[in-house]
């Protein structure tokens, strides 16, 4: 098995540094290593790999690394796996990866390839969770900072969620419509952002369906109870959360801003989110929790 680690090295913290060492301590297998420079060089990379018909590549960052990696693997023999080296790695924890760089190298000797599903939001692919609403402000926010971490992601929390003024949508799926006001909407393929914020914690990453969460309007004083439900896993059994499970939906919005596993993107006010079944190969340790 030939493996093909890509490194960002301006992801996250900096946990990334001295990880060529590390590797080639602790991996078993035959692989090289390649360091992007630039936004979109993680696609390029990861489209050379699957021509080259490398088995599998490693995406040594967080999730916006995974989604880049994910673009150019998806629907090919190219299995994607992750060292999670970001500021949230929803993706990598909802697969069970250690958070310690060395015990994650490590788990890759241990590491079996399994297919699940991507998704597309306005046919742009994502494999983990995206969102339209406050998820997608604070997005937005972060992708400004000098300073990354997940640090710096609670501090913009805690300064915007008290002044964030929900939104209307209007939902069209399985032949109903639905209107609501809401301060986010997620379109959950995996169960979290990352560090155990877990915003979908029923969503099964190969079950073709995805899971919408609506986190509907509330008096501000409830948001911090809403918050630590997430933090527990539990945001389902608030009477602020609904969850739709389907393949297919079409939100209507003013709002323009969404974001795709973590990364700000401007959209039309039609955004139309499918699942596409069992089109990614991931190589993970333990299959799903």
């Amino acid at each position: 098995m030939k493996i093909r680690f890509i490194v960002n090295p301006i992801s996250g913290t900096g946990k990334h540094r001295g990880i060529e060492a590390v590797i080639e301590e602790y991996t078993n297998f035959e692989y090289d290593a390649v360091f992007t420079n630039n936004s979109g060089d993680a696609t390029r990379l990861s489209q050379i790999a699957v021509d080259e018909k490398i088995d599998v590549v490693i995406a040594v960052g967080g999730d916006g690394t995974v989604n880049e990696c994910a673009k150019a693997i998806i629907g090919s023999k190219t299995a994607l796996g992750v060292i999670p080296c970001g500021s949230g790695n929803g993706f990598a924890f909802h697969f069970g990866m250690k958070k310690d760089i060395t015990k994650a190298i490590l788990q890759l000797n241990s590491c079996t390839i399994s297919v699940i599903d991507s998704c597309t939001a306005n046919n742009i692919p994502f494999v983990n969770v995206s969102g339209i609403g406050f998820d997608a402000h604070i997005a937005h926010l972060f992708s400004d900072l000098k300073e990354r971490g997940f640090l710096n992601y609670l501090k913009l929390i805690k300064n915007e969620i008290f002044t964030y003024k929900a939104k209307d949508y209007k939902l069209n799926y399985n032949g109903k419509s639905k209107e609501v006001k809401a301060n986010l909407i997620a379109f959950a393929n995996a169960s979290q952002y990352g560090n155990d914020f877990c915003i979908a914690p029923k969503a099964n990453a190969s079950d073709g369906l995805i899971d919408f969460v609506i986190v509907k309007e509330m008096p501000k004083w409830k948001i911090p109870f809403i918050l630590y439900q997430v933090s527990k896993g539990k945001v389902h059994l608030s009477k602020y959360v609904e969850i739709i499970q389907t393949n297919e939906m079409i939100i209507n919005s003013k709002n323009n801003i969404i974001h795709l596993d973590g990364e700000p993107l401007e959209c039309k006010n039609l955004i139309t989110i499918k699942v596409k079944p069992k089109t990614l190969k991931v190589f993970m340790p333990y299959g799903e929790k």
